[in-house]
């Protein structure tokens, strides 16, 4: 296993076509609710403890060997919006797409002929993390840091705000991170040793965050794409 496998699949350079998503940060600077670091920081935190959390059990999962069909069908089933679904399915797609031409394998490519459309992100993540030789604490880590990392970046733009701020807000929840990623993998663990299959995966949600994401992909002139 290589470690710094995880460094080049959480880099915001890699091609998973994470930078035109704002992870929900579109709409909430327009709907007042970001305006600046402080606001960031509390809407990084809630984003974390539901979507970095159920992304994170969900990639761990997949990991730890859990069927990607079983997983796939578990997010849908937690992602009320019919927008980030699509957008899910399409960061799947794209992330896909840049591993496997980082980490060629059979497994790769047999989950894109399953999944034409694209799988859900976290599911992709997940098998990604296992052709990369990673681990289940790797994937929920990378999900759980992405889910905070991206809004993050989008604020840069969106408000113009110091990026120094921006960064200084990632490293006042990294303690929150390490405690997400803990606990994803110990959800995704009971997903493997019990009898409740993906029933065991968390289900954190943010209702307030499905409704953001249906006003935003009806706008005419966007940013970024959800």
């Amino acid at each position: 296993m290589s470690r710094a496998a995880l460094l080049v699949l959480a880099d915001g350079r890699f091609p998973a076509g994470g930078h035109a998503h704002s992870g929900g940060a579109e709409a909430a600077v327009k709907a007042g609710r970001i305006t600046g670091a402080a606001s960031l920081e509390e809407y990084c935190r809630g984003r974390l403890h539901t979507a970095g959390l159920v992304a994170g059990a969900v990639a761990a999962a997949a990991v730890l060997g859990v069927g990607v069909r079983e997983l796939d069908a578990a997010v849908d089933a937690r992602t009320p919006s019919a927008a980030l679904r699509g957008a899910g399915r399409r960061l799947g797609r794209q992330l896909l797409r840049a591993a496997r031409v980082a980490w060629p394998s059979a497994e790769l490519d047999a989950l894109a002929g399953g999944f034409p459309k694209g799988a859900h992100q976290p599911v992709v993540l997940g098998v990604v993390a296992r052709a990369a030789g990673l681990s289940a604490e790797d994937a929920a880590y990378c999900a759980a840091y992405e889910s905070v990392s991206g809004p993050a970046t989008a604020v840069v733009r969106l408000l113009g705000l110091d990026p120094f701020e921006a960064t200084g807000v990632l490293a006042r929840l990294a303690g929150e991170v390490d405690r997400v990623a803990d606990g994803a993998v110990e959800a995704a663990r009971e997903v493997v040793a019990g009898g409740d299959g993906v029933d065991a995966l968390p289900a954190g949600s943010a209702p307030l965050a499905e409704i953001g994401a249906e006003w935003h992909a009806a706008w005419a002139v966007r940013l970024f794409a959800s």
